[in-house]
C-alpha cells in the first residue's frame, strides 16, 4: 500500500519489510479489550511484539465483535456490564 494516497501497490503480498504500510486482518487469540481509532483512539492503536522487541505498530480501523459462544468463557464483570 502507497503511504501517501493509500493505492494498493500489490495483493497479498508474502511478506511486509521494514517502512511498508499495509491492512492487515488480525484475530487475537485470546479475548482483547479495542476499539476503532476513530470511535476511542486510546484503545485503537497497537503494536505487535516479537521475542521483547516491536516489530510491527499500527491503528484499528474496524472491530468485528463476536457474541460469545459455547465453550468460551465469560468474566463476572463481563456479566454485570451487560445487565446495566
Amino acid at each position: 500500500m502507497d503511504k501517501r494516497s493509500g493505492k494498493t501497490l500489490e495483493e497479498a503480498p508474502k511478506c511486509i519489510k521494514s517502512g511498508d504500510a499495509a491492512m492487515v486482518n488480525m484475530e487475537p487469540s485470546k479475548p482483547m479489550v479495542v476499539e476503532a481509532f476513530t470511535d476511542y483512539p486510546p484503545l485503537g492503536r497497537f503494536a505487535v511484539r516479537d521475542m521483547k522487541q516491536t516489530v510491527a505498530v499500527g491503528v484499528i480501523k474496524s472491530v468485528e465483535k463476536k457474541e460469545p459462544g459455547a465453550g468460551s468463557k465469560v468474566t463476572k464483570s463481563a456479566v454485570k456490564a451487560a445487565k446495566k
